[in-house]
């Protein structure tokens, strides 16, 4: 949407057009950076004096908050005054990466609940509290208040919320056990650092991922997985490092099966202080793709 409008006063140009349209001065600068500015029909350097009287016209991106789309299918597991959890699709990202962006959880609860575009720092997120993979499927959680958005990230911060995942890995896995290496980035993919020197110097995060085994069939074992920590990719990047990786799961090395169009890793557990006082605990059975996958091995 482009609007045009004409300077009262004259002065820097990113002064100038935070003014006319009522921006911060550092929305204006990156605006005259992405070319998205015109005086008088041309563009110009933020700092070129402006003359009172210009024509000053501005094409603006599109709103950081996601869009509604109430038409998205996501499944509602419960609501009330202070949140909402969903059971987010696979294939589905948790919320835009870039204004504009659509067809993410983000875009169908704003479309559902309208206030949660204007809830919590980060306009695009739409009130979420944690976020899940594209294809890891599950519950997310967002609020509806700011009140309880505050109240949720702490206890997100502080390790005490209960997040469990069911997941399926390469291996006979016969006992339960604990990973507690911190994750760096490296190209695509989050590498497991045990050198606690190399860890420091290339900014890994802490992780802590506990598995225990459900099932075994078919040279695969179904893990009930829990991480008091959040760090992206941590389950699958993990497990990987012990030697077992998710079932589709190309990126790290997981075999392929037949039928089997994502990696397989489902968030199937939340629990968590509720803003009103109580102890909230929602579950999500394996959708029908895993089910049945599960089910022939």
């Amino acid at each position: 949407m482009t609007e045009e409008l004409t300077a009262s006063e004259g002065g820097r140009l990113d002064k100038v057009v935070a003014k006319l349209f009522g921006v911060s001065r550092g929305r204006a600068m990156d605006w005259i950076a992405e070319g998205r500015v015109r005086v008088d029909g041309k563009r110009a350097p933020k700092g070129a004096p402006v003359a009172a009287g210009a024509r000053i016209s501005v094409d603006r991106p599109p709103p950081d908050q996601p869009a509604p789309q109430p038409e998205l299918a996501i499944r509602i597991v419960h609501a009330d005054e202070h949140i909402v959890v969903a059971d987010k699709p696979a294939g589905m990202p948790s919320h835009p990466l870039k204004p504009g962006e659509k067809g993410t959880a983000a875009n169908a609860l704003v479309g559902r609940f309208a206030e949660l575009a204007a809830i919590g720092p980060h306009a695009r997120e739409g009130g979420l509290v944690h976020r899940l993979d594209t294809d890891t499927s599950g519950l997310l959680l967002a609020a509806r208040t700011g009140k309880a958005y505050q109240m949720l990230r702490a206890q997100f911060t502080a390790r005490s919320v209960e997040k469990g995942y069911l997941a399926l890995a390469q291996g006979e896995i016969h006992a339960g056990g604990e990973i507690a290496l911190p994750l760096a980035h490296e190209g695509p993919r989050m590498t497991a650092i045990s050198d606690p020197e190399y860890a420091e110097t290339h900014g890994a995060r802490p992780a802590v991922t506990r598995f225990a085994p459900v099932e075994r069939r078919g040279g695969f074992t179904l893990l009930d997985v829990e991480i008091p920590t959040g760090v992206m990719h941590q389950i699958r990047a993990h497990l990987a490092f012990i030697g077992h990786p998710l079932a589709g799961d190309t990126l790290y090395g997981g075999p392929s099966l037949p039928g089997l169009e994502r990696h397989f890793l489902h968030a199937s557990r939340l629990a968590f202080a509720h803003p009103d006082g109580s102890r909230a605990r929602f579950e999500s059975p394996l959708p029908r793709d895993l089910a049945e996958l599960f089910a022939a091995l």
